[in-house]
């Protein structure tokens, strides 16, 4: 029943923020700013702490990726207001009071302030605008950020029991489940590195998960390719961090989630059938975790399991790519068209 019920919940997320890309007002600038704060904050964390820090025992450069880590609330608090064309520096004081607040909730809590500092900022008079803002945005983004981060974490926890709950089966229902299931939330706001520190996954799941987003990452090149959604640099950045391509996935989240989800579960069974380890929490990131993975477990053995999902990946991204040829996609032309931000009032003053 966990299962079927954390599939749900992961389901509502995907539709939800395909709705709210699409239907909210600036959802796609938000969703694009949001993007760039998981990228800023979570990408840096994975290569640094772990891929860097952590295999080679580099403690500098570990304390540098964990510090970056944790600052995503902050990174959301800022690149929302300023997709707005917020002033800077209110986006900044925005930032800067989300300090210790999470990623989603920073973003969330961030959208709805910035439809009220857009409205200060054309009504109120320079200078003034700023004492209103000082005195009223940060209380009120962190009352809504704190209204909202346990929603979000009941979400991570339904999703999570669901990874937990696979753990206690058949090893390669496991694999198949957590294969199919991790790789999807990484390409959510949720955050797979997130989910899998919250539950603390360790040993043969995390490497699925690990694992399974770099095949993840292998799928999505091909895919993103052959569906012409967008340029070169759009197909080369999601293979490198499917977050930097948040809103084009938003946009089409049948082909990509349905593709991805099938090529995920044998993935999953590969990895598990050879017996692959990561001891270290967190790692479900394409990337930082295929380098773990190499520390941590026979070269030999590691580079085989990747080769085959690999291929694996790749045959499914043709399958994927010729089922949905005839489906009505979103193209990056069409979803950043209207992206412009606007012009940013100097406030010298301020």
């Amino acid at each position: 029943m966990e299962i079927i019920l954390g599939v749900l919940v992961l389901l509502a997320v995907i539709a939800i923020m395909t709705l709210f890309t699409f239907k909210a007002p600036n959802g796609k600038k938000a969703v694009g700013a949001l993007s760039g704060a998981a990228c800023a904050t979570f990408l840096p964390q994975a290569f640094l702490s772990y891929a860097i820090g952590g295999v080679f025992h580099i403690e500098f450069i570990k304390q540098i990726g964990d510090t970056m880590g944790s600052l995503g609330g902050l990174a959301a608090g800022a690149l929302v207001p300023l997709s707005f064309g917020i002033s800077p520096v209110f986006a900044i004081l925005l930032g800067v009071s989300l300090l210790k607040v999470k990623l989603l909730p920073a973003f969330i809590a961030a959208y709805v302030i910035s439809f009220l500092i857009k409205e200060i900022q054309k009504r109120v008079t320079d200078g003034l605008d700023l004492i209103v803002v000082v005195l009223a945005g940060p209380i009120l983004v962190n009352l809504i950020a704190t209204m909202i981060s346990p929603v979000v974490l009941m979400i991570l926890h339904l999703i999570g029991d669901t990874i937990t709950t696979a753990t206690q089966g058949n090893p390669y229902v496991m694999g198949a489940v957590l294969g199919a299931i991790i790789p999807l939330v990484g390409m959510t706001p949720l955050s797979s590195m997130v989910l899998t520190s919250l539950i603390g996954l360790v040993g043969v799941p995390m490497a699925i998960g690990a694992l399974g987003c770099t095949g993840n990452s292998f799928l999505n090149f091909s895919l993103f390719r052959k569906m012409k959604f967008g340029n070169d640099s759009t197909t080369l950045a999601v293979a490198i961090e499917p977050l930097t391509q948040i809103d084009i996935i938003a946009a089409n989240p049948v082909p990509i989630f349905a593709t991805n989800a099938v090529a995920g579960a044998i993935n999953g069974i590969i990895v598990t059938s050879f017996g692959l380890v990561i001891n270290v929490t967190g790692m479900a990131t394409p990337w930082a975790g295929l380098i773990v993975a190499l520390g941590m477990n026979s070269i030999v053995k590691t580079l085989i399991a990747v080769g085959l999902i690999l291929v694996n990946s790749t045959i499914w991204a043709y399958v994927g790519a010729y089922v949905f040829k005839n489906f009505k996609i979103h193209t990056v032309s069409e979803i950043r068209a209207d992206d412009n931000i606007e012009e940013v009032p100097a406030h010298a003053n301020a």
